[in-house]
């Protein structure tokens, strides 16, 4: 079973593929809470649907650089990266590199220089859309873009959340993990209101679920009461493979096609897909 589905993910000959979405889907990984599994959703989400078929973009907007880190995309000091983007307006184009081993995969890394541009962005005019501008002039076009925010709500985010049509919130199945939900929806909100009339939080994926307890349980209940249909039928567990894949600079997909981290990840990838053709891009 589990060599079956290892080659259900890692597709060698190219068969299986996840419906592409009529037009560009820009996906904004968000939450303001730290350890929920951000940067893993946006790494795993992206191989899986670049190795079925679709042309995928990460831009990592977190200084801490671990979406080009899973990617095994260089982003030491020196590397043109993100910042340059939002600060010089230096074209997506030129700062995206291919992620190696993954047709159809692209990352814009960011480096430690971006842990000074939330405080450089202040003074600059038209802040909060400068992302989205470098996204829309990029000549090539995505079928999907993922955008890894940090775990704050500062002026990344927002450039994350006015770039975006829609918003992806991991949650952690743990106790704490409604608690700054209702903060980051208001903010949410706020951006729509202002500057980004079209946002939708279209997908809310559950992460680190273990089975074994209650609390996992009730929490999943939870959410599934309040956000409905917008919560994938696919649910992350806790999986030592997944946490072990970034030290080898890869994605659970390829790291360990056959585990449950990466057969739920398969899954999730392919609901998000099937909702971009069914709901016309999710942006309901």
């Amino acid at each position: 079973m589990e060599a079956l589905r290892a080659v259900q993910i890692l597709n060698p000959s190219g068969e299986i593929t996840m419906p592409r979405p009529d037009h560009p889907r820009v996906l904004c990984v968000a939450n303001q809470k730290g350890g929920v599994g951000k940067t893993t959703t946006t790494v795993n989400l992206a191989v899986a649907l670049a190795l079925h078929g679709n042309r995928v973009l990460v831009v990592d907007l977190d200084p801490q650089g671990n979406a080009s880190t899973g990617l095994n995309v260089p982003h030491h000091a020196g590397v043109p990266d993100v910042y340059d983007c939002l600060i010089d307006n230096v074209p997506l184009s030129e700062v995206a590199q291919a992620v190696e081993g993954i047709p159809n995969l692209f990352c814009v890394p960011a480096t430690i220089d971006l842990a000074g541009a939330e405080i450089e962005l202040v003074s600059v005019v038209a802040r909060e859309s400068r992302l989205a501008r470098a996204i829309s002039a990029h000549p090539e076009k995505f079928d999907y873009v993922f955008i890894d925010c940090p775990p704050s709500l500062g002026l990344l985010t927002v450039n994350a959340l006015c770039a975006a049509q829609e918003v992806l919130i991991p949650i952690q199945c743990e106790y704490y993990a409604l608690e700054g939900l209702n903060q980051l929806i208001n903010n949410i909100n706020l951006v729509r209101q202002h500057l980004n009339p079209t946002l939708d939080v279209s997908t809310i994926l559950l992460t680190m679920y273990d089975r074994r307890t209650r609390l996992a349980d009730a929490v999943e209940q939870d959410v599934r009461n309040h956000f409905g249909e917008k919560v994938l039928h696919a649910v992350i567990p806790r999986n030592v493979r997944v946490s072990e894949a970034p030290s080898y600079g890869q994605s659970v997909m390829t790291y360990d096609p056959g585990s449950r981290g990466a057969t739920s990840y398969f899954e999730a990838a392919l609901e998000i897909a099937m909702r971009g053709v069914s709901d016309n891009g999710g942006t309901a």
